[in-house]
């Protein structure tokens, strides 16, 4: 350990009342052992009186005393008498200091100080020597001092004066005694080993009652203090008879011991001085000779017993230890003097105080654990055990309390933060001394955790499902997302947007849009279920942090059909277009298949479910159509009494709500012989009136021109057939491919075609004017409407060869041959 002292002389003026000025040098030093720093200052400098430059004695910089909040700390809770100026680095005088309030009459006055730094924490002792300047007058306890002298007193006798009292200690103190010039009596000043001094008034001349009873002399007490100063005291001698012994005090000093907080009225010691006189003469007064204001307050003295009893609140932190100066006189005046030490015993009295001298408030969340965010000093001005404090964090929370230097605590994190789950907390710090019984005191820190980006929104579900019917309107609302983000303020403000993708080739924006602030999604166009039924867009969730924290989610977007679409008849060819007639044998037994009626529905679902009803026929009771199928089958054998002409209105009906329909006719003719068929021109007329005229006319020159080529074919199929004829012409025409598109299905019976049931129309030439389309089906592979088969008479004869079989020729194993590449109706002849 090195110490290392300093010392500058600063002379330092300071006025008085009395005249003069007082000169003091300021002495300080600095020790750098554990950091501990001395200085000399004068009492009752001025405030911002400049004491040392404390940061240039440590070694620190301007700088380094203000990014580390240096600040001079004390262990008293009152007042704090020096200050750092982080200006300049300067110690300088905060508040007046006084001596004599501060240490009365010890010949040391220390201040403790403490120079506090932090980031680390450090902490370096202040030890200002407080030095003395004459600023009291000597006082005496009395302004007149009374004797009573018998005249039969001697040369030489001494009589014992008042002490004069002086605040200041040292030289400052009284020095000596001066007595006004008289022929009577002189001074004589003597020093007790405590190097008190006390003055005797000593008799030079008797005295001599008859001539003067009573004197008045002036005494002056003056002290070495530069100026001098002096106080002033009148002592009346009064001219007796002979009182030849002062009081005696059976001790020259007592000492009691004292507990702090006595209860008024306890005994603390009783002083006794005997007089040897007799009489008046012998009788005792006691009674304080000179005690401060203070100790007034707090004894009183029993004039004729002595005893000494407390009167106020003793308190072991203010003074450790009291003098009483106690007098004892008898009747005649003779006086003695005695010293009543009274030494303060310390009781646990004073519980702990927590101050908080540094807090980071709020505190990160993102902080790392063992972070000093807090200063805690713990200050009990008990003294020994009853001082020692224990400080603690009884709660659950994450952060302690980690001793540092002599009283202070630093208060640290232990674990990590997190604003989301907890954003303040309410620490307890808890403060307990070793006395008996101990005392204990508490403090609150309120701390807050500020918020960190850390959290990216969170969709309430996984993904999301969207409903909506087709057809609906733009700007719908389809659904709803919603995301939170636990962060807090900006950081926890989420917006909604789209990302980038494309639906069908187009824009996903082009399809839905989303509003920012609430996650509702709406429609921008309507829908078709017939387009698109399904799709996804994405959708992200963004925060306002910095840097910014999204996530995304799915919304699956169902499309649900609505019953929009009526059923579409492909077969037979909607009115307007053709007119189509099937060829039904006379010998067609029930339930034999004469045709059906083919259509689809767009929709789907139940709305495609399709149903046939005949909605008006001819004969109602010849034919019936199978309601999911469409087949038009006979209900019983054809007779010879039902008519030629056959006319069937179907209805074909969907399951939607509401149902939605299509009709559509049917043209039979009941005849084995294209030749038992009357005029094709009444038929024509009665459904499409005078426009048939015209179609008719080119199909009768078409045809004919074919006539006479097939007509020995014709009659050779004739003649094969013997139960059942049917004509067989060369000159068939299969229905065009854009009546039976392929691969209609009948799903779950919704009354589509099925796959095994294809129906070709032909068309033949026959007597008279007009021909006649019929129907046939085939399992085969239907051949594509522009191409033509011809097939050679063999080809024939190996269809219906087998004349001796059965006379009725089952559609299902009966082929016919396809020459033109369209439909020829009524109107084509």
């Amino acid at each position: 350990m090195m110490n290392f002292w300093r010392i500058v002389g600063n002379t330092v003026r300071r006025g008085f009342s009395i005249n003069g000025c007082c000169v003091f040098f300021l002495f300080f030093g600095l020790h750098f052992a554990y950091g501990d720093v001395s200085y000399s200052v004068a009492e009752e400098m001025k405030r911002g009186s400049v004491v040392g430059n404390i940061g240039k004695d440590l070694g620190l910089g301007i700088a380094t005393l203000s990014s580390r909040k240096a600040r001079i700390d004390t262990d008293r809770n009152d007042k704090r008498y020096c200050d750092i100026n982080l200006s300049t680095g300067d110690l300088v005088v905060n508040d007046r200091i006084d001596r004599e309030g501060l240490c009365g009459k010890k010949a040391t006055c220390i201040l403790k100080e403490e120079l506090v730094l932090e980031n680390p924490l450090e902490l370096h002792r202040i030890s200002i020597h407080v030095q003395d300047i004459n600023d009291n007058d000597p006082q005496f306890s009395e302004n007149l001092i009374s004797f009573e002298i018998r005249e039969s007193a001697v040369k030489g006798t001494r009589f014992l004066l008042t002490e004069a009292h002086d605040a200041d200690i040292g030289t400052n103190t009284v020095q000596r005694y001066n007595l006004q010039n008289n022929e009577h009596f002189t001074i004589n000043v003597a020093t007790d080993g405590s190097g008190r001094k006390h003055s005797e008034l000593v008799l030079v001349k008797e005295l001599d009652r008859e001539q003067e009873k009573d004197l008045k002399l002036l005494l002056t007490a003056v002290d070495g203090g530069s100026p001098q100063r002096s106080g002033t005291a009148t002592i009346h001698v009064t001219v007796l008879d002979a009182n030849d012994n002062a009081p005696v005090f059976s001790q020259a000093v007592y000492k009691a011991s004292l507990p702090e907080n006595s209860p008024v009225d306890t005994v603390v010691v009783t002083v006794s001085a005997t007089d040897a006189d007799a009489g008046p003469n012998g009788d005792i007064t006691y009674s304080f000779d000179h005690v401060a204001n203070d100790h007034v307050s707090l004894f009183s003295l029993e004039h004729k017993t002595g005893e000494i009893r407390v009167i106020g609140s003793i308190d072991y932190e203010t003074e450790t230890a009291i003098e009483l100066r106690i007098r004892a006189k008898d009747g005649p005046g003779l006086t003695s003097y005695c010293t009543v030490i009274i030494d303060i015993t310390d009781v646990n009295d004073n519980p702990p105080i927590i101050s908080l001298k540094s807090l980071t408030n709020p505190i990160p969340e993102n902080v790392s654990p063992g972070t000093e965010v807090g200063i805690i000093n713990v200050q009990d001005r008990d003294s020994e055990t009853n001082g020692q404090v224990r400080c603690s964090i009884q709660q659950n929370v994450p952060f302690k309390l980690v001793p540092s230097i002599k009283n202070y605590y630093s208060l640290v994190s232990t674990g990590q933060l997190d604003r989301e789950v907890v954003s303040d907390y309410n620490i307890t710090i808890s403060a307990t001394d070793e006395g008996s019984p101990p005392l204990s005191s508490s403090k609150t820190v309120q701390l807050s955790v500020a918020d960190i980006n850390d959290n990216p929104p969170v969709f309430e579900e996984q993904s999301y499902s969207a409903y909506v019917s087709e057809n609906n309107k733009p700007g719908s609302t389809l659904c709803s997302v919603s995301a939170r983000d636990p962060d807090w303020r900006q950081n926890g403000t989420v917006i909604y947007s789209l990302l980038a993708g494309e639906v069908n080739g187009a824009p996903v924006s082009s399809y839905v849009s989303v509003n920012g602030d609430t996650g509702v999604i709406h429609a921008v166009r309507s829908f078709d279920y017939e387009q698109l039924r399904s799709f996804k867009v994405h959708v992200m969730a963004r925060d306002n942090g910095s840097p910014p924290l999204s996530s995304n989610v799915t919304v699956s977007v169902f499309i649900s059909d609505v019953n929009d679409n009526c059923p579409q008849i492909l077969y037979p060819a909607p009115e307007g277009n053709s007119f189509m007639t099937e060829l039904v044998p006379k010998a067609a037994h029930g339930g034999s298949v004469v045709s059906k009626v083919i259509a689809v529905d767009a929709d789907s679902g139940q709305n495609a479910w399709l149903s046939y009803h005949i909605v008006k026929s001819t004969d109602p009771g010849l034919f019936t159509i199978g309601v999911h199928s469409g087949e038009i089958r006979t209900q019983r054998d054809i007779s010879e009494s039902d008519s030629m002409k056959q006319n069937l209105i179907v209805a074909v009906k969907d399951n939607g709500q509401p149902s939605l329909s299509a009709t559509c006719s049917m043209y039979l003719l009941i005849s084995d012989n294209l030749a038992e068929v009357p005029e094709l021109k009444d038929i024509s007329y009665e459904e499409k009136n005078s426009k048939l005229t015209s179609y008719l006319i080119i199909a009768l020159v078409c045809v004919s021109t074919f006539f006479l080529t097939f007509i020995i074919i014709i009659l050779g199929v004739r003649f094969c057939r013997r139960r059942k004829p049917r004509l067989l012409f060369d000159g068939a025409v299969a229905i065009p491919g854009a009546y039976l598109p392929p691969n209609y299905a009948d799903v779950d019976g919704t009354g589509t075609l099925r796959s095994a049931y294809n129906y070709d129309a032909y068309l033949t030439t026959g007597s008279r004017t007009s021909d006649f389309k019929f129907v046939t089906s085939y399992n085969d592979n239907t051949l594509p409407a522009e191409q033509t088969l011809r097939k050679s008479p063999s080809d024939f004869a190996e269809v219906f060869g087998d004349c001796d079989g059965s006379p009725e020729v089952r559609a299902s194993n009966t082929r016919y041959v396809f020459r033109s590449n369209r439909l020829l109706s009524l109107s084509d002849f």
